[in-house]
């Protein structure tokens, strides 16, 4: 696994989702990218695919959290998807969670 530059900050919307498109294993994936600029972390990323709504829509979906959880809600049957482990709150599924940082102004992601 190696770090890529995928956009800067100036390209995320802040407490928000926006959609790359990013080569992994040589594949193309859409990853959702969410800027949290009031967490220690700052930037998540997981797969676009809600696998229960069968469609790439996750970076269109609403942050926030439950308890102590951060989350994204589909927006087309409102499950939540833990921003740190991908796993749907509600449901038995799962999306894939991608390691994200921010350096300077650049947002890296593993893969």
């Amino acid at each position: 696994m190696s770090a890529h530059k995928i956009c800067t900050v100036d390209d995320l919307i802040p407490d928000s989702g926006v959609c790359a498109l990013v080569r992994v294993n040589g594949l193309e994936e859409q990853v959702a990218l969410f800027y949290l600029p009031h967490t220690e972390q700052k930037v998540f990323a997981i797969n676009n695919w809600d696998p229960l709504g069968r469609a790439n829509v996750l970076s269109r979906g609403i942050v926030g959290n439950i308890g102590d959880e951060l989350v994204v809600a589909s927006p087309l049957y409102k499950q939540h998807f833990s921003l740190l482990t991908g796993k749907c709150l509600e449901e038995d599924a799962a999306v894939k969670t991608y390691p994200a940082t921010l350096e300077g102004d650049d947002i890296m992601l593993m893969a």
